[in-house]
């Protein structure tokens, strides 16, 4: 689509440029997903997003990473002397990052906004500003995460992207069709492999297997309100009319079928029933369900043990799985939730946002207890009240500062020790002679002399 010499008032600003639209999801797939050529003719096409849904690996994928995600609280944080410590007053920036809006809260906000991404491809935000200096101007007041199919991004004749949005009145969108910059939008999104603005959801990669296993589950489920009985033929050894073949298949449904399955029939004239489905047995459908279910756990990358496989074995205990988990799975989401922010909301340099991983990385209480001793007894890593910080306990009188081990030397002391000629001592001294106290008065004068005498003659 060619949207030309648009001149159109949106968000205040005028815009007069030839926009080409940026083919949506919908132009780089197509509505009708085949596993193969010609699938479609042959009704095997996957689901839609809607129906994916209903498989509980998919729901369980989507909603364990936006929730996990959702429950790390946004800190606003300052460069001060190469330490990044948080803000949480007396800045402008941080009214949005607690009530990004006026229908969610924070959790509310950032879990729509990787649902989104994860099955869509792509979160568009849209800014709405104080305009303090003008239009789209001033400190980011709201944040409203938008219907990805209400949008479209746009290129200009130029390079310069913009964005189509449509009406959407929970977001402030009153008007039926309007066109902003780049600049009022966060636009985040997933694996971009064919387009730079049009992110590749992992539904992508799992819509076949995940369809697979919605039709296992559908059929099973219809087999088993058949009270597990099979469909079959109905034969005569001889030839039949239409009229009598239909008469029969209708007593035989309506007799032996739904609520009746399992009631006993009596046959005559040779007739016989043969049942003609695969039993589940045949079909191996645990082997198949157990499949699909990997395979949307490769494509998310979700762990499987989250998915009811089994947990790996660390020795390092369950604080090695939560960072396996974090690594592969969730640090890609979360840094670019903190680097759209932090554009987005134009913050100056020395400032960034970041997710508090404390609510993922949370240790069970001995483990915690464990881990606090250790950094403040061990090193000095940790003062006694950083310690109990971590614990929820008030701090203590003396204990603002690290402790260390007594017999631990610095250094600076263990290089002036070694720089000298016998920096060990290894070498005994000379025994200096006792030194003598000179006399104080006659008599002991006289008692000195009589004592070296005797000492001379015994000699």
């Amino acid at each position: 689509m060619k949207l030309t010499t648009w001149a159109k008032r949106t968000m205040g600003k005028m815009i007069h440029k030839a926009l080409s639209a940026v083919p949506s999801s919908a132009g780089w797939f197509s509505l009708i997903r085949e596993s193969y050529a010609g699938a479609w003719q042959t009704n095997v096409t996957a689901d839609d997003t809607s129906t994916l849904l209903k498989f509980s690996a998919i729901y369980s994928c989507v909603t364990g990473i936006a929730g996990d995600i959702s429950k790390l609280r946004i800190k606003l944080c300052k460069d001060v002397n190469g330490i990044w410590e948080e803000i949480t007053s007396n800045s402008p920036f941080l009214a949005v990052l607690r009530k990004p809006n006026h229908f969610q809260n924070r959790i509310q906000f950032l879990e729509q906004w990787i649902i989104s991404k994860l099955l869509s491809g792509n979160t568009y935000v849209l800014l709405q500003r104080d305009n303090r200096g003008g239009e789209n101007a001033g400190v980011v007041r709201a944040q409203y995460v938008l219907n990805p199919t209400l949008v479209t991004p746009l290129v200009s004749d130029s390079g310069d992207v913009y964005y189509e949005l449509k009406k959407d009145p929970l977001s402030r969108l009153e008007e039926a069709r309007a066109i902003v910059p780049a600049s009022e939008i966060i636009h985040d999104r997933f694996n971009c492999l064919w387009h730079p603005l049009v992110g590749v959801a992992p539904l992508y990669a799992c819509a076949l297997s995940a369809t697979m296993a919605n039709r296992i589950v559908n059929s099973s489920t219809g087999f088993f309100a058949n009270r597990s009985m099979p469909g079959g033929v109905l034969s005569a050894p001889g030839r039949i009319s239409d009229e009598t073949a239909a008469r029969l298949k209708a007593a035989f449904e309506a007799n032996f079928g739904g609520e009746n399955a399992g009631k006993l029939a009596v046959l005559g004239d040779d007739l016989k029933f043969q049942p003609m489905q695969m039993t589940a047995e045949a079909a191996q459908l645990t082997e198949q369900l157990k499949f699909a279910i990997e395979d949307i756990a490769r494509a998310f990358h979700y762990p499987l043990f989250k998915l009811g496989g089994e947990m790996p074995a660390y020795s390092n205990g369950p604080d090695a799985v939560i960072t396996m988990y974090y690594t592969d799975c969730l640090q890609t989401l979360i840094e670019a939730v903190e680097l759209c922010e932090d554009e987005g909301l134009a913050l100056p340099s020395g400032y960034h946002t970041e997710l508090d991983l404390e609510g993922l990385m949370r240790m069970d209480t001995a483990g915690l207890y464990k881990t606090i001793s250790e950094a403040v007894s061990g090193g000095g890593w940790l003062s006694p009240n950083e310690g109990r910080f971590k614990a929820n306990l008030k701090p203590v009188k003396g204990g603002d500062s690290p402790m260390i081990q007594q017999q631990n030397y610095s250094l600076e002391a263990l290089a002036k020790r070694d720089a000298k000629e016998d920096p060990f001592a290894t070498s005994k001294p000379d025994q200096a002679a006792p030194v003598k106290e000179k006399p104080k008065t006659e008599d002991e004068m006289k008692a000195l002399i009589a004592y070296e005498l005797r000492k001379e003659l015994a000699a």
